[in-house]
């Protein structure tokens, strides 16, 4: 069963690995010249580290950036390629008729189908996430954001947990629709919809955030920009390597309660130095939410974690389903 699973699948897995190999050698070669760039920028005598992010954000951030989503969506490729046409080619071809009246039970064809197909997808993914993490990793020293939404997904064993689900829920999907090109779709569709939800309204919410309320200086706060009504907006706030949620701080004065609008306008806003230097001696502060920089890691296996629970639940549905009389 093993050796005639393999047969089948076989072609389909040499384009993986030829996928593999062209993907490898780019992400090896990039990887080599980010580093070539961090000694000379950054491992330096006298390198200045905001010069250095100029030079890596303007060379490197949009193939990393774009390597990055290939890797995410390679889980949800895998899943509509691989994962859906396993039982809905089955049904649309009617073979099924056929295959589950052999001596090999449906559950021992489906286990070994699933279990070929999702090992495959898991190499695939991991050996493309290790890769990039390799690559970028002089890229993420330097900027200390891996914990960000667009890069958390990208790095590590996150997308483990990813290509086995995406497998999972492309075989239940299959099951389910009977129609091979409707289940790609749906388990694409689906799988973009998780990535959106899960850094948005999931993941944030896995451990509680720390929150605490900082002075507001040039070493807290960058892009300062305050509107009528005492918002603060700012591109960058100083918590090193943390998963920064506090999008819109409102500023508090130096009794911790709301600024109102004509202590903020009390410090001219003309010269942008002279600003903050006003706002640092009138004691202002933010209150911040954010999730450490040490959880990075717990987050990692959190999320693998939420995924592989997921996969389970769906794959426990589908070999519950497949002996109960599919026609």
């Amino acid at each position: 069963m093993i050796w005639l699973t393999w047969r089948q699948f076989r072609g389909q897995a040499l384009v993986a690995v030829a996928v593999l190999a062209a993907l490898a050698t780019y992400l090896v070669v990039l990887g080599l010249r980010i580093r070539t760039a961090y000694e000379v920028n950054v491992d330096c005598a006298g390198c200045s580290v905001e010069a250095a992010k100029d030079v890596f954000e303007s060379a490197y951030f949009t193939p990393l950036l774009l390597t990055g989503f290939l890797v995410v969506l390679v889980p949800g490729i895998v899943g509509a390629f691989w994962g859906a046409p396993l039982l809905a080619r089955e049904f649309e071809t009617g073979t099924h008729r056929l295959v589950w009246n052999q001596s090999v039970s449906r559950t021992r064809w489906l286990a070994v189908k699933l279990g070929l197909v999702t090992l495959a997808g898991v190499i695939l993914t991991g050996a493309l996430s290790l890769l990039l993490t390799w690559a970028a990793s002089p890229y993420d020293k330097l900027f200390d954001g891996r914990f960000d939404p667009l890069l958390f997904p990208t790095r590590n064993i996150a997308p483990l947990g990813y290509a086995v689900f995406a497998v999972v829920a492309g075989v239940t999907v299959g099951l389910l629709v009977r129609r091979t090109v409707p289940a790609m779709a749906i388990l694409l569709a689906g799988f973009v919809l998780l990535q959106i939800l899960m850094p948005t309204l999931v993941r944030p919410h896995l451990q509680p955030a720390v929150t605490e309320r900082v002075a507001w200086t040039a070493a807290n706060a960058k892009g300062l920009l305050i509107n009528g009504a005492g918002e603060v907006w700012t591109e960058e706030v100083a918590v090193p390597g943390a998963w920064v949620l506090t999008s819109g701080p409102q500023m508090l004065d130096a009794a911790g309660n709301p600024a109102s609008q004509e202590q903020i306008e009390s410090c001219p806003r003309a010269e942008p130095s002279a600003h903050m230097a006003c706002i640092e001696t009138k004691g202002f502060q933010m209150t911040l939410s954010y999730q450490p920089a040490d959880r990075y890691w717990t987050f990692q296996w959190l999320e693998v974690g939420i995924y592989l629970l997921l996969a389970g639940l769906l794959a426990g549905f589908v070999f519950w389903r497949i002996p109960r009389g599919l026609n």
